[in-house]
């Protein structure tokens, strides 16, 4: 605890201990009036977690973009795909400092950490009643062994909770329940109150700054190190105001909005700022529009999206079974620190973007980036809408995602739809698979008290599961084998409608070649016209018994309507019994059940879903620039946008796969391969993952295939990137990734720097960074480097086939430093080009040298290890 001096504020006969942030700010010669709220977060954040805040304050009061500043969250909450490869790793860390003589008790989570199991739910059944219990049964029997670690996991650690499967999706949870706003914690007798921050292991934990919380995704990596209670250092972002004006219009629904401003604010390059929305629009949108929005900041490039608490931040806590003690401190809280909504009339952003909220239209998303909007109404009716299977038919259409069922007017705007579709005698197409995953078992609750979960039951749009499913790639097979085989056959490209946040190629079916994001009702409209090939603002969605054409405006329900069953429909006591089960403190376990656990995990060597992990062997450790950054071969070469997705596939794994044949070869059948997402506790699976998506697009491979394809240079064979990169191992060559643009966007999982660090690349070379990835990569010791600006891939002529060199590295090697990278051609010549490094932090810098950040955590566990003893000696 900082010895700033706190001031007390008192709460309905309570007194809190809380930090006199704008006074410390004026000590330094800081203007508070002017600091966003973001900034008055992390401004709070020192002054309480640092015993010496001076110098992180000044740096965040002037917005230095030259120094690191230490960021402590309150919390980490972990998806299980992302989060269980980092319980793994604990596991291997305790291994690691036994191993070296220390007491494995020691590694624990010393922040409070939740993590929800939701992305391992599978859509094998679907269009009936026994769907929901069908899928969980499938899903316990096949992860087994994943909730086996994970129950040793809840019982062997301290300060951590894990909400099994069937309760939801993390960010929907954290947005109804676990948060309070205002976090309270007893320090050396005192009480103090304070913002509510974390970070998280999914791009999509922005969703709770909807609600005035701090905070952003981060990879396994970097949340191990939150866990373990080190600061996470970062550069001041830049603050970017998104002034809300006007009201929507009628009809709307928050996935509209979303899209307007993924498109706007990525044409605006907002990657890696944080975003605040202000101005008199924002009093027109719900909690819940809120979280929508707040949920797509990966989208936008964004690392947070936030919204200031006011008077819909408290009723919502009301709503959601928050009230009483919680709500009265978050308003008095915000109101005396500064993080009211009217507090912040005088802030001064870096720069402001503007949306008129009164001109978006309704608009879809696709086919393959979520910024791709295509704005609906404003061409002409088709002229030939197909009647069968054929190119452009919808062949999943999928209400799913954190993002849109998180929204109450969504929902029921599809559920109406849905409804009204019926009663003019209209049924989705016969080849549409269709499925409804709400995130929270409130969604359903609702609708069974409003009447309308039977409306979606007719239309097809059965409950399959509590989960990601479809939007994280967990779409399961077609409605038949005989419509894959017909698609297969005739090669059509067909498409899938979901309304999730991600729509990168390959990511929700192999046969569903384009992917369009959209509003729940839209999915139900699409669903039944069972085709892409018609514009529903336009062309008639299908015609009823009497041949007469109807329209999706003749379905589409009022505001009126959609308000008033909203209003009748949610009550407080469909979220406390929805969440009965669920601690809102991480670590609430009985200690008895905590009795009986080794200290250390008994790894099963013959398990295909858990494997002791190897980031603590000698070939993985510190890097020698002399030795892993000369001569170096290209694994792969790829143009822009680039996704994690691409580089670590999350979906369905292929039989004829590197990964499918290690699974085969370990007598696993196809039918239980599961997918990618699921086998990462596994390094030996999820290796073979790496550049495995079969759209990458590899531009070695000049014949145009596509896949995980590359060649074996000098020998110009054509091989698997796994193949390659074994073959290379054998050679002891170090490896580099050749990039375009902003790579690494989409999902924050560390597997996408992981897979290819041991694959043996040491170096990956862009034009620009997402911001999730490029950290990733300095925690796994890789180099990320940029190209300078007009410099690319292309301007230097690359082909693929040079040998690359990295120069400048010394002893003095600082963050952003200029280094030289030597480009050694086919032909004997070379050429230097002066590329940045993308170390951003002195941090980075130190993982770096180590070999990454878990290398690092054992030489940190062992050095807290010899000083606790020898304060034991001194005493």
């Amino acid at each position: 605890m900082s010895k700033h001096i706190g001031q007390t504020l008192a709460v309905n006969g309570r007194d809190y201990r809380v930090c006199n942030v704008s006074e410390a700010v004026k000590a330094i010669g800081g203007d508070f009036a002017r600091l966003p709220m973001s900034l008055r977060i992390l401004a709070e954040n020192v002054l309480r977690t640092e015993a010496e805040p001076n110098e992180a304050l000044k740096v965040i009061c002037t917005r230095s973009k030259n120094s690191d500043i230490p960021f402590r969250p309150a919390r980490v909450v972990l998806q299980d795909l992302l989060g269980t490869p980092a319980l793994v790793d604990l596991a291997g860390l305790r291994d690691a400092v036994a191993k070296a003589g220390g007491d494995p008790r020691q590694v624990n989570p010393v922040t409070p950490t939740h993590l929800v199991v939701d992305h391992s739910l599978n859509v094998e059944r679907w269009g009936d009643a026994s769907a929901l219990a069908d899928n969980e049964a499938i899903e316990r029997e096949r992860n087994a062994e994943r909730f086996a670690f994970l129950d040793w996991c809840n019982k062997a650690f301290n300060n951590l909770s894990i909400v099994p499967s069937g309760n939801g999706i993390l960010h929907q949870i954290n947005l109804e329940r676990l948060t309070t706003v205002i976090g309270t914690r007893e320090v050396e007798g005192d009480l103090w109150a304070f913002p509510d921050t974390l970070v998280g292991t999914d791009s999509h934990t922005t969703m709770i700054n909807g609600i005035g919380v701090l905070g952003w995704g981060v990879g396994g990596i970097e949340a191990e190190a939150a866990m373990l209670g080190k600061a996470l250092m970062m550069r001041v972002p830049e603050i970017v105001g998104v002034r809300l004006e006007g009201v929507p219009p009628s009809g709307y629904v928050a996935t509209d909005i979303a899209l307007a401003l993924t498109e706007s604010l990525r044409k605006a390059g907002v990657i890696g700022s944080v975003l605040e929305f202000h101005g008199p629009g924002v009093a027109a949108l719900s909690l819940a529009d809120r979280g929508t929005l707040s949920n797509m900041a990966p989208e936008f490039g964004a690392t947070a999206a936030m919204f200031a608490i006011d008077d819909r931040t408290l009723h919502y806590l009301r709503l959601s079974g928050r009230g009483g003690e919680i709500a009265e401190l978050t308003e008095a809280y915000a109101k005396h620190q500064g993080l009211w909504h009217d507090s912040l009339e005088s802030v001064e952003y870096d720069r402001v973007v503007t949306l008129d909220l009164s001109t978006v239209g309704r608009a879809i998303a696709g086919p393959k980036q979520p910024h791709q909007r295509i704005l609906l109404g404003k061409g002409e009716a088709a002229k030939d809408i197909p009647t069968g299977l054929d190119n452009g038919s919808v062949v999943i259409a999928a209400i799913t995602s954190c993002t849109n069922t998180s929204n109450p007017r969504g929902v029921i705007a599809a559920a109406l739809v849905a409804r009204n579709a019926l009663k003019r005698g209209l049924r989705r197409a016969p080849w549409v698979k269709t499925s409804f995953a709400p995130g929270s078992k409130v969604v359903a609750d609702y609708l069974d008290r409003a009447g309308l979960n039977v409306d979606l039951d007719n239309m097809g749009f059965n409950v399959v599961g509590y989960g990601c499913t479809t939007c994280n790639g967990m779409s399961g097979p077609l409605l038949s084998k005989e419509i894959e085989d017909e698609i297969r056959t005739r090669k059509l490209e067909t498409v899938a409608a979901t309304s999730g946040n991600r729509n990168f190629e390959g990511r929700v079916h192999p046969l569903a070649r384009e992917v369009f994001i959209m509003s729940p009702p839209l999915i139900v409209a699409y669903a039944i016209a069972g085709t892409y090939r018609i514009d529903p603002q336009v062309d008639a969605l299908g015609t009823d018994a009497e041949g007469k054409p109807v329209y999706l405006s003749e379905l589409w329900p009022s505001d009126q309507e959609l308000d008033e069953i909203e209003k009748k429909a949610l009550s407080a006591d469909l979220f406390d019994k929805a969440y009965s089960s669920v601690p809102r403190e991480a670590g609430v376990i009985a200690s008895d059940l905590r009795a009986g656990v080794t200290d250390q995990y008994a790894w099963d060597q013959s398990s295909t879903y858990i494997r002791k992990p190897p980031y603590w062997s000698d070939e993985l450790t510190a890097t020698d620039p002399q030795r892993d950054l000369k001569d170096m071969r290209v694994l792969v070469m790829l143009s822009d946008n680039i996704t994690t997705d691409h580089i670590s596939p999350s979906g369905a794994i292929l039989p004829d796969s590197d990964a499918g044949s290690y699974l085969k070869g370990h007598g696993i059948g196809v039918d239980d391969f599961n997918s990618y997402g699921t086998r990462r506790g596994n390094h030996e699976a999820a290796q073979r993952a790496t550049f495995a998506s079969p759209r990458l697009k590899n531009e070695l491979m000049t014949d145009g295939r596509e896949g995980p394809w590359t060649l074996l240079l000098p020998e110009n064979r054509v091989s698997t990137v796994f193949e390659a990169a074994q073959a290379y191992a054998d050679r002891k060559q170090p490896l580099i990734v050749v990039a375009g643009k902003e790579y690494g966007s989409g999902s924050s999982r560390d597997w996408a720097a992981k897979g290819p660090r041991l694959l043996g690349v040491r170096v990956v070379v862009a034009e620009s960074f997402e911001r999730i990835h490029r950290t990733n990569l300095a925690g796994l010791g890789i180099l990320p480097l940029q190209f300078p600006e007009g410099v690319t891939r292309k301007t230097l002529g690359l082909t693929g086939h040079e040998k690359f060199s990295v120069e400048g590295i010394n002893d003095t090697f600082a963050p952003g430093d200029k280094l030289q990278l030597v480009i050694e051609r086919a032909d004997g010549t070379t050429e230097n080009v002066t590329v940045t490094s993308r170390l951003d932090t002195h941090e980075d810098v130190r993982y770096f040298r180590r070999g990454g950040l878990l290398p690092q955590l054992l030489v940190e566990s062992m050095d807290k290890a010899a000083k606790a003893k020898q304060l034991e000696g001194a005493v």
